[in-house]
């Protein structure tokens, strides 16, 4: 029996370069950087001052309907998505229930610190939370969709409701995974015949005391507060951790007969997925890479693609020393002779790391490359590492006719997903 083949017909993106794909692609070509001093609250006093900001995104069409108090999580979501359908050219279903959503996506930016002292002091009656440390300053004040936001999965009832998804629909939440493993899960939902379109992607917001301070105390940012453009920079020897970054991506996914039926707009097909665990430490991915091996041969497999047919290697390159190191050693252990004529750049280079959408945005990075013979760059790669040692496409971005893509997302507590997008033909 014919599998079902899963095709992409709709992109949307928000990101620290730009509130669209367009946009987007044309500074990572580049060579731009979307990093810079936090706004969002006041950093002075933590190790790290610098983040991957979404600027001038107009959501006052969101910030309607009852929907006050919305989170950054569902705005940068709700953007991205509406650009997606809108490229798709997604009609009104007929059969809503045929139109499932699956996305990938994190909270919502909000400071939880902020609101469980305020809980207390309401609680309590304690008449010692300072003005100058809270904006809120009774329970009374914070409104009920704000405290709907602090749950991830609000998301894709916005979404859900926003676009009339009629048929399965769910969050998951597995770090920086996220959004890749929403899109893999999407496509077997629509190969196994339970939907003909799947909205999928991520979006996440971490730019706020508790998250920079959680991933301070796990010395896991950057701390080169001086230099915000160069401070994001995956496989250099002087890498000295992630930059936090935050926004959203969306895809439009549709079995490909229902896509020829109604003559849209084919980028790409979505042609292999594999997903695997580390069972190793929350917070370190496996030492020999043995999650992110299996993540990668189980894609590849499942799209039938030897290694070297593979003509880029979108990675996941966080700019921390043990991924970047393990991430090589995984991509060379599978490639075999074909890992040092491959290339393979991260793109958290220019955008930061967005967490649980990451995924989503570099899938979307993986398609313009197809489409436009242009790989784009690893930004600020300029000592190399002896154990970082392949083809990083430094500095600039290369022309070059790909035809099948690898895109890794290796999370927090070893959740690794390996996605393949190739040339549709």
């Amino acid at each position: 029996m014919n599998r079902r083949r899963v095709v992409i017909t709709g992109m949307g993106a928000v990101t620290p370069l730009g509130n669209d794909v367009a946009t987007t692609w044309r500074r990572l070509l580049a060579g731009e950087s979307g990093v810079g001093p936090i706004t969002l609250f006041d950093a002075s006093t933590f190790p790290t001052r610098i983040a991957g900001e979404v600027k001038g995104l107009d959501a006052s069409r969101w910030n309607t309907n009852g929907r006050s108090g919305i989170g950054r999580h569902s705005l940068f979501a709700l953007a991205a998505a509406d650009e997606a359908v809108k490229d798709a050219k997604l009609p009104k279903f007929a059969e809503p229930e045929r139109f499932g959503l699956y996305f990938g996506a994190g909270d919502g930016g909000f400071d939880f610190a902020e609101y469980a002292a305020v809980l207390s002091a309401s609680v309590n009656g304690d008449s010692s939370v300072k003005p100058e440390l809270y904006r809120k300053k009774s329970l009374e004040s914070i409104s009920r969709s704000e405290v709907l936001e602090q749950e991830p999965a609000q998301v894709v009832n916005h979404l859900a409701h926003a676009f009339g998804v009629g048929g399965f629909v769910s969050n998951t939440l597995t770090a920086c995974a996220a959004s890749s493993q929403a899109i893999g899960e999407a496509a077997e939902l629509i190969r196994g015949g339970h939907a003909d379109v799947m909205l999928s992607g991520g979006s996440h917001s971490m730019i706020h005391p508790l998250g920079v301070a959680g991933f301070n105390l796990l010395t896991a940012l950057s701390t080169r507060n001086d230099e915000p453009l160069r401070a994001s920079r995956p496989f250099d020897k002087e890498r000295d951790g992630f930059v936090l970054s935050e926004g959203a991506g969306v895809v439009v996914l549709e079995e490909l007969e229902h896509a020829k039926a109604r003559g849209a707009k084919i980028y790409a097909e979505l042609a292999g997925y594999g997903t695997s665990a580390d069972a190793f430490r929350l917070t370190d991915p496996h030492p020999e890479g043995r999650g992110a091996i299996q993540a990668i041969r189980l894609a590849l497999a499942d799209a039938e693609l030897a290694p070297e047919r593979i003509g880029y290697v979108n990675a996941h390159g966080t700019s921390t020393q043990l991924n970047d190191q393990i991430e090589t050693a995984a991509v060379k252990k599978v490639f075999g002779d074909a890992a040092r004529k491959t290339p393979v750049s991260s793109i958290k280079s220019m955008l930061g790391h967005m967490i649980a959408a990451a995924g989503a945005v570099e899938v979307i990075a993986c398609i313009q490359t197809i489409r436009e013979g242009v790989i784009p760059p690893t930004l600020n790669y300029e000592n190399p590492d002896p154990a970082c040692d392949l083809d990083y496409v430094p500095n600039r971005a290369r022309e070059a006719r790909v035809d099948a893509v690898l895109s890794n997302s290796f999370g927090f507590g070893g959740q690794n997903v390996a996605l393949v997008v190739r040339r549709y033909e």
